[in-house]
């Protein structure tokens, strides 16, 4: 077996657009064979946007934090930094992390709260979720542990886009990606 290609900026900011576009797409498909409900059942919302996206804001930011605190620990930080070293050597600049988190938030959620969480419901989503970003990793109980926090955060913003709407769950997921990569190690920790 040949090696994975090492990740560079271009092809992550490549993924990011594709996730933006795609993941939507795939939560639509789903939605469309599988139910006869309407595809604008993925936009829905009980709370106006604005709302929704101080919201999400601002419990994404707390989210983004104590996952930040938690990847800090004596007992996370070494498989932490694995990861904070990969993302560190791309060198991205705030204006990427923006992008990727943004792109991220729509996307992921689209797919995951939009489409997926009504088949499978809040926690299982979560869980579902979380594995594929290979938090749970039973090699790795370091990086298992830091799962389990994102697994609650996760469900959490499930909760939020049933009792308030999706761009709260967007905003949300976004803003903790962004705190996350504004945290991290390496040479785009500093860069603008």
């Amino acid at each position: 077996m040949r090696p994975a290609a090492p990740l560079d900026k271009n092809l992550l900011l490549g993924m990011a657009v594709l996730t933006l576009v795609g993941f939507p797409l795939v939560g639509a498909a789903l939605l469309k064979v599988f139910t006869e409900l309407p595809i604008s059942v993925m936009m829905r919302q009980s709370v106006n946007v604005p709302k929704q996206l101080a919201l999400g804001v601002g419990i994404g930011a707390v989210m983004g934090y104590l996952a930040h605190l938690l990847t800090e620990s004596k007992w996370v930080r070494p498989s932490a930094s694995r990861y904070s070293s990969q993302i560190g050597k791309l060198d991205l600049n705030k204006i990427d992390m923006v992008l990727i988190s943004i792109c991220a938030g729509f996307g992921e959620e689209l797919l995951f709260r939009g489409a997926v969480q009504l088949f499978f419901g809040v926690w299982p989503t979560a869980v579902l979720f979380v594995a594929i970003h290979g938090y749970l990793n039973p090699r790795d109980w370091r990086i298992s542990i830091y799962g389990l926090l994102i697994t609650v955060f996760i469900g959490l913003i499930g909760y939020m886009m049933e009792y308030w709407g999706i761009w709260a769950a967007i905003a949300a997921h976004a803003m903790v990606d962004l705190v996350l990569f504004l945290n991290m190690d390496g040479p785009s920790a500093s860069t603008s």
